[in-house]
């Protein structure tokens, strides 16, 4: 089971970081879009980190639920604005830099929250 855990952390893990690239590869371009980078990194992470959870709580593991709550809110609320503005041709500077913010902000709860 602990395998499983580390390879479902790695992949959320991983998710991540397509969804951060996804977000900086546009950092200076003037028009800005919601990229498969970005769909396919939320839509891995959120996945994989309820996988996670699932996996960890069926272990009998120790969890900060509250810290997982603030995880998955924020996670399932950049995976809504990524999907509602996944078809259109550019999204604003200001979503763009929620989006970012976000991703960040989520990253910073998982290192950060002891």
């Amino acid at each position: 089971m602990e395998f499983l855990e580390h390879l479902l952390l790695v992949v959320h893990i991983i998710g991540f970081a397509a969804l951060l690239g996804g977000l900086l590869v546009q950092a200076r371009s003037p028009e800005k879009s919601v990229n498969s980078l970005m769909r396919d990194g939320i839509g891995t992470a959120f996945v994989a980190g309820l996988l996670l959870v699932g996996v960890i709580e069926s272990d009998e593991g120790d969890l900060d639920h509250t810290k997982i709550a603030v995880k998955g809110v924020v996670a399932l609320l950049i995976l809504v604005l990524v999907m509602a503005n996944l078809r259109k041709p550019r999204i604003s500077q200001g979503l763009w830099a929620l989006l970012l913010l976000l991703t960040v902000g989520n990253i910073c709860v998982a290192v950060f929250w002891t």
